[in-house]
């Protein structure tokens, strides 16, 4: 028999019964449908050792490799400290080291930490000032920094907390950093996929850090980014993201614009249109999707149409106060 702690609770696992098995007969409510691995409802966390293989049957990557698992598909080989839900966000006090403009309305926020943090390239973290109003953030670094996140932070009209950095917040002044969440990084598990990422307008945020960590980690797929505004002036780091193209030729970087003119070298379309067209075929890529709701999700069920596993489709849909796809 195993040991099973969730919490102050100390639940017996005997042989043959799966975890859910055993919370079930203490009457701890755990959600569970089909108890077959199909619905994931059951779906827990290991806090210490590493869940049976098998009971991560159908989980994505970066699901595993955090150590969730299925109750129900879950016979313990020893004993396990678990956790049904997401834990109390931990903040730690971060100070404002850099602050300049992207475009118009986007500006690039750089803030180190007190304390390390673990997180992966794409993740977000909570920023939260001083009377409590938090917002979310996608980090845009890769991991070569463990203090220093930066993030991409659009003016939204009538948005309390993005006003409130472009205006008032300065450099030297103090704002609270959850510890990182989100499934939407990058991982080195697979360094040979191709990898194909849609962002518009701060989408670019998460998208800029997995892309760095990915070539930092070696990754030897093809690489191609398709990054969207309106018009030209919603779009930003052009400069930076054609110089990484010309250092490393597995990197493929297209901006797009949907409205009016553009220069050569910038593609004329949405950006998960323009995307879409030219890779027509996506079986065994992974897919990166940031920006709109209706443009992350309207692009995950094409991906999938156009051959990609729903298990390599990464999607980070960003609420905004527009209506525009892009």
């Amino acid at each position: 028999m195993k040991k099973i702690s969730l919490g102050d609770q100390v639940s017996i696992c005997y042989e043959g019964e799966t975890v859910l098995d055993a919370l079930l007969r203490d009457n701890i409510d755990i959600p569970n449908s089909c108890r077959q691995g199909a619905c994931q409802s059951c779906m827990a966390r290991s806090l210490d050792v590493e869940p049976p293989a098998a009971s991560q049957s159908g989980l994505k990557d970066v699901l595993r490799k955090q150590k969730h698992f299925l109750a129900c598909l879950c016979y313990p080989e020893q004993d396990m400290a678990i956790t049904l839900s997401q834990q109390p966000a931990f903040f730690t006090e971060g100070m404002v080291i850099d602050k300049k403009p992207l475009n118009q309305e986007t500006l690039l926020l750089a803030v180190e930490c007190k304390d390390p943090l673990d997180y992966h390239a794409g993740q977000f973290v909570n920023l939260k000032r001083a009377d409590g109003l938090t917002r979310s953030y996608s980090i845009a670094n890769s991991r070569a920094h463990d203090k220093k996140l930066t993030f991409h932070i659009r003016r939204l009209a009538g948005g309390r907390f993005s006003e409130w950095v472009h205006q008032e917040l300065l450099v030297g002044d103090k704002i609270a950093v959850s510890d990182p969440q989100g499934l939407c990084y990058y991982l080195p598990n697979k360094p040979e996929q191709n990898m194909l990422l849609i962002g518009t307008g701060s989408g670019l945020a998460p998208l800029a850090g997995i892309i760095a960590e990915a070539l930092q980690q070696g990754h030897t797929g093809d690489i191609y980014l398709f990054h969207g505004s309106r018009e030209m002036d919603g779009l930003y780091w052009i400069e930076e993201m054609l110089e990484l193209e010309r250092q490393y030729p597995n990197f493929h970087y297209t901006p797009c614009v949907s409205r009016g003119d553009s220069p050569k070298g910038v593609a004329i379309g949405r950006a998960n249109e323009v995307a879409l067209s030219q890779l027509p075929n996506l079986k065994g890529w992974r897919v990166y999707l940031c920006g709109h709701p209706e443009m992350v999700n309207q692009t995950k069920r094409q991906a999938y149409l156009n051959g990609a596993n729903l298990q390599d489709i990464y999607a980070d849909a960003f609420h905004v106060a527009s209506t525009s796809l892009d």
